[in-house]
């Protein structure tokens, strides 16, 4: 069954929160079990992302928390943003395209 994590998180560091994402992506190439992410920007708040981020389960989903360059990257943003990050985890029970 797919997985999807939200993650919610307010930050006026958001170049910064970028610069640690591409090393992470440069660092993982081959590792990391991400299928696809999206970044979202509150339209009412500049400093608010929320990163829509999909794998292909929760297994997927765990085995890629559990790298190091995972855990680092957690740890390096969360000193960055203003306030602690709030997670949403779904299994994904219907998926359609129209």
């Amino acid at each position: 069954m797919a997985f999807i994590q939200l993650l919610d998180m307010h930050s006026s560091n958001v170049d910064e929160i970028r610069k640690l994402v591409a090393d992470y992506e440069q660092a993982t190439e081959g590792k990391r079990t991400v299928r696809r992410s999206i970044e979202c920007q509150d339209r009412n708040d500049p400093h608010r992302r929320i990163i829509i981020v999909f794998f292909d389960s929760y297994e997927d989903a765990m085995v890629n928390s559990q790298l190091p360059e995972t855990e680092q990257l957690a740890a390096r943003t969360a000193e960055l943003l203003d306030q602690p990050p709030k997670f949403v985890d779904l299994d994904v029970l219907e998926d359609r395209t129209e």
